[in-house]
């Protein structure tokens, strides 16, 4: 006979490797599920009514910033869950454990360069970090990879170049900054992370046996991309808030101070949570401002903004996604002031 602990064993599995009934799919039904399915459908439903009061100028505007965050991010959000699950399914489980160096600190910063071959922004850095965590790679070089993937690739600097036409140090200085932030992020988790900030992923990882590597491929892009899609249109939403309620003379407010300057840009980058492909342009536009200012703008929106906050929060857990995002938020300026001042 089954032990009370096999029978428990088999009932997971069997939950787990055959989800085709549709009382088991109604079962493993998670709260996130249901938020997917609120956020998606408010945003379909204020994108489709109409109800004249939702048409106003105010709410119309606010319905476009939304879609125009989602749509923008949802490609990127798509490439970095097919990554995700390809790495789950297809790559061997030791194979980052192999490339990268075996003491974490040397880890932190080769993963941070490595973040330069993925030409994604931030919406696709968060599950490809996650999925490398699953795999057996440190969290702290995990975490390297996650910021500077979506600031130092080749898309987002020759974005840069462009937005900044005969500047190249601005290119250099976005370069450095991002790539020093990741870093000292990676160390800082190295010295000071505790491993139950994280929280740990409900989903199984690997070569299962009894399962074909394309049905675990398709079973993993599945869960990442609807857990992530759900908190990239609430954070989407947040944003789209922002842009609405604050009149654009408070631009001209802080302008005038280097120092509220800074700040104020590095808070609107959170804010605004523009695609780090796009950020370069944006931040070309405010000319009112300091160089080192729309540096630090365009060093922290990559690395921390409102859809972020919110997919980290859905990946990781809401105790590491407040606590990182704050010392990310914090080094990011600094680097940006250090780096900014030295080169702008």
């Amino acid at each position: 006979m089954y032990k009370t602990d096999d029978v428990a064993v088999v009932a997971e599995r069997t939950a787990i490797d055959a989800p085709s009934c549709p009382h088991e799919r109604r079962a493993t039904l998670r709260p996130w599920g249901i938020g997917v399915v609120v956020a998606t459908g408010s945003v379909a439903v204020l994108a489709l009514t109409g109800v004249r009061w939702l048409n106003g100028p105010a709410v119309a505007a606010w319905r476009t910033v939304c879609l125009a965050i989602t749509v923008q991010a949802l490609p990127f959000l798509l490439l970095g869950t097919l990554l995700s699950g390809a790495i789950n399914a297809f790559v061997p489980a030791d194979l980052f454990t192999r490339v990268l160096p075996r003491r974490p600190a040397l880890a932190v910063p080769v993963a941070g360069v490595a973040g330069a071959i993925l030409p994604g922004c931030e919406c696709a850095s968060v599950p490809v970090a996650g999925s490398l965590i699953r795999r057996g790679v440190t969290p702290a070089a995990a975490f390297a990879f996650l910021l500077s993937a979506p600031a130092i690739n080749p898309i987002v600097l020759t974005a840069t170049a462009v937005a900044f036409p005969g500047n190249p140090a601005m290119v250099a200085a976005r370069l450095l900054a991002s790539l020093v932030t990741a870093a000292v992020m990676g160390w800082l988790w190295l010295w000071l992370g505790r491993a139950h900030w994280l929280r740990p992923t409900a989903r199984h990882t690997g070569h299962q046996p009894g399962h074909s590597r394309w049905q675990e491929f398709r079973l993993g892009f599945r869960h990442d991309f609807l857990q992530a899609g759900g908190f990239l249109v609430l954070g989407a939403m947040a944003a789209a808030t922002f842009n609405v309620a604050v009149p654009s003379s408070v631009l001209d407010t802080f302008s005038g101070s280097p120092w509220l300057s800074v700040l104020f840009l590095a808070g609107l980058a959170v804010l605004l949570a523009v695609c780090s492909e796009a950020d370069a342009f944006v931040a070309a536009s405010l000319t009112g401002f300091s160089p080192t200012a729309r540096l630090a703008f365009m060093v922290v929106g990559p690395m921390v903004d409102l859809k972020l906050i919110a997919l980290q929060t859905g990946t990781f857990g809401r105790a590491f996604a407040l606590r990182f995002s704050t010392a990310t938020t914090v080094v990011a300026v600094t680097a940006s002031v250090l780096i900014g001042g030295a080169l702008l």
